[in-house]
């Protein structure tokens, strides 16, 4: 996925949206329907009955994946969230190990 020239790799995408979470930039509008804040906007998820998901934002329109549209999965997924968390905890103190 590229924003603004950048190639995001799925495990940016996870941390974005992680991010967007903690943040507390993921607000739930009504049934189904969330505002999440991004870097360059504010998008506007939609969660169908089916699971389905759908973005507005550019890379979900061109690319089908977003780290808004994941911030929206992870909410409405608990253990997957939790998962993640431990995840990236992890893997910051492998980073700050390394330094």
């Amino acid at each position: 996925m590229s924003i603004r020239g950048k190639i995001l790799t799925l495990d940016k995408i996870i941390e974005k949206a992680y991010h967007l979470i903690s943040g507390r930039r993921v607000e739930q509008i009504e049934e189904g329907v969330y505002n999440v804040v991004g870097e360059h906007g504010t998008y506007t998820v939609v969660r169908g009955l089916d699971g389905s998901i759908r973005c507005n934002c550019p890379g979900f329109t061109s690319r089908k994946k977003c780290s808004h549209s994941l911030a929206v999965i992870m909410i409405n997924n608990p253990r997957l969230l939790r998962r993640i968390e431990k995840e990236l905890k992890r893997e910051e103190k492998r980073r700050r190990a390394k330094r």
